[in-house]
């Protein structure tokens, strides 16, 4: 197998985790919302944590999913990314996520 299709392969693999992830645990499914906002806004987290006045760590521990961010966070990081924050309630949550 040549390299190019260990890598393709490779990248289906984590792309397929990564939607895993996010439906086991939504947390997931927001760090990746986080990291596609900046990166559609073509910033590194440096520039994106300079644009909302904090740290290069604080944004790469949002991105890592430590801990939740506060709305006011997200309505920041939205503004700075020109992105639109949607939160949602649905209902009837699967058992596993509870």
């Amino acid at each position: 197998m040549t390299n190019i299709l260990r890598q393709e392969e490779r990248i289906a693999r984590d792309a397929a985790f990564e939607r895993m992830l996010a439906e086991l645990r939504p947390e997931f499914g927001l760090t990746e919302q986080i990291r596609r906002a900046r990166l559609r806004a073509g910033m590194t987290q440096a520039q994106l944590a300079r644009r909302m006045g904090t740290t290069q760590s604080a944004i790469a521990r949002l991105e890592a999913g430590l801990g939740l961010p506060k709305i006011r966070t997200l309505k920041k990081l939205a503004e700075v990314t020109e992105s639109r924050l949607v939160l949602r309630l649905d209902e009837g949550l699967d058992e596993r996520i509870r």
